[in-house]
């Protein structure tokens, strides 16, 4: 007897009219995957196929560890995702150029951290809403490439190239945030102070 699979195909509507900003906001943010000690979970059903593109639940950091941010050249910045492999084991290969603007010691050293290890960012698209370069099951790979420009009127730079293979197009992700400078929840857009500290102002 055949087995029977039931059908996860759904309508896929668009109201006319309705805003789809692109880009993304000036502040993303990342973490060696050695610090995480759990991962949000992408659902999916009893034959493994996806169900959601939004993660479940939160990442768990190591003690002591936090997401850190880059701040970046939004109009030079971009996220998209492609598909790669064959059926039927076709997966997204997401990309992510990150534009910094800074050139000095701390972005060569950014340059030479990020060149070697394994990372997960978090990026901001325009609506507010979180998604994820990097995935558990797969390693991203990421180049830095650094220009300091020419003449006066050259633009320096440093560009974070991210190569991050998933099984969809950037999850989505609405958990907890944990910075050094306090817990971001984007389910209640809210910024949770450390302990001892002000409010900073948020990202974007």
């Amino acid at each position: 007897m055949a087995e029977s699979c039931t059908n996860l195909q759904q309508s896929l509507a668009w109201c006319e009219g309705t805003p789809e900003y692109a880009g993304m906001r000036r502040r993303l943010y990342y973490i060696n995957k050695n610090f995480i000690v759990a991962w949000p979970v992408l659902p999916t059903d009893s034959k493994g196929r996806v169900t959601s593109a939004t993660l479940q639940g939160s990442f768990e950091l190591a003690n002591d560890a936090t997401w850190k941010f880059i701040d970046i050249i939004p109009d030079k910045s971009q996220l998209t995702s492609e598909p790669q492999g064959e059926y039927p084991s076709q997966s997204q290969l997401n990309k992510l150029v990150a534009v910094h603007p800074g050139i000095g010691p701390e972005a060569s050293a950014a340059a030479a951290y990020l060149n070697n290890s394994d990372n997960v960012f978090l990026v901001q698209d325009a609506k507010g809403r979180w998604r994820v370069v990097g995935s558990e099951t797969w390693q991203a790979t990421t180049t830095v490439n650094q220009d300091n420009g020419q003449g006066s009127a050259g633009a320096a730079s440093t560009t974070i190239n991210v190569d991050a293979p998933d099984k969809v197009p950037a999850p989505f992700y609405e958990g907890e945030i944990v910075t050094e400078d306090g817990t971001i929840n984007e389910q209640i857009s809210d910024i949770a102070p450390v302990e001892g500290e002000e409010t900073p102002a948020p990202a974007g």
